[in-house]
């Protein structure tokens, strides 16, 4: 039986494990340049811990080793929390080759929790794909490539297959929006099935359509640029800066002025710098390699 909290005494021990201050780095960190490690902070207090954690346990179990599942209780290891910024439970982070990749937060039902594991398998080189696998890519290799109608065809027509395909739904959002048709993908992800308004391609798709209303009020580069060079500590002009830099696509850019606010005055603003990384890193893919980047100097930043 699984306890909240409990180590299971059978073969699954090594995929499901209990951590400390002392172990985090092993248990998370280090383990996660093998395979993708699921952070679940909790405590014994909190209700929906206690229907979250056994039903995280039951997914990992059933991924066969291509995930494994660290629990971490918030009231036993502050420090660690407080380095990870949680601020409620239950919190649930994924890493990969050391970094957080993916999260979320509250008690999701089991369909989202299985999505989420999904979703690390593939990061992790463990999927085994699904029929429709190959017709999502190439709709994304349309989309890349700029044919965003082609593409939005492509992802309707497998929506009509599979009404709940997180990833095609997601595709035809981002394909909206890249046709400039920004109020249409947000009636796309307004109406979007219950059973995946929550998964992480809807997420990605949300944070691209907040990116692009972003990018309609961006002010000109260059004079954000001259503001912050005539005065390094003025964040709102280096904020204004990250985002007229995405708007113009230069997203490495952003990230970096959002990187050196953030290191200036992390708390500025609500924690703004931080916010809006994790909007522009959310709307790209995972294993991006400015994604990759972000969050390690972020991850860097946080834990110094």
């Amino acid at each position: 039986m699984l306890e909240l909290g409990g180590r299971k005494e059978d073969a699954a021990t090594d995929l499901i494990k209990d951590s400390t201050e002392a172990t985090f780095m092993q248990d998370v960190v280090d383990a996660s340049r093998d395979v993708p490690v699921i952070v679940d902070f909790w405590a014994t207090w909190c209700g929906p811990c206690k229907q979250l954690t056994p039903a995280l346990e039951k997914a990992v179990t059933e991924a066969r080793g291509k995930v494994r599942l660290v629990k971490v209780d918030v009231d036993r290891n502050q420090q660690i929390a407080a380095q990870l910024r949680i601020q409620s439970i239950p919190t649930v982070y994924a890493f990969w080759q050391g970094q957080p990749v993916d999260g979320f937060q509250g008690a999701v039902p089991p369909s989202q929790i299985k999505e989420f594991i999904e979703r690390l398998v593939k990061l992790g080189g463990g999927d085994d794909g699904d029929p429709l696998a190959e017709a999502v890519e190439a709709a994304e290799t349309m989309l890349a490539e700029g044919a965003a109608v082609d593409a939005a065809q492509t992802f309707a027509a497998i929506l009509g297959e599979a009404p709940t395909n997180a990833a095609a739904y997601g595709g035809l959002v981002r394909a909206h929006l890249a046709m400039g048709e920004a109020d249409r993908a947000a009636q796309l992800i307004d109406a979007a099935p219950a059973e995946i308004s929550g998964s992480p391609e809807l997420e990605a798709a949300r944070a691209q359509l907040e990116l692009a209303r972003q990018a309609e009020k961006a002010g000109p580069v260059a004079e954000l640029q001259q503001a912050v060079e005539a005065d390094p500590t003025n964040h709102q002009a280096r904020f204004d800066l990250a985002l007229a830099l995405h708007a113009k696509g230069d997203v490495a850019g952003a990230v970096d002025q959002l990187l050196e606010l953030f290191r200036r005055d992390r708390e500025w603003n609500e924690a703004a710098a931080k916010t809006q990384l994790f909007t522009i890193f959310d709307a790209l893919k995972p294993q991006d390699p400015i994604v990759l980047n972000g969050r390690r100097r972020l991850s860097s930043m946080i834990f110094a």
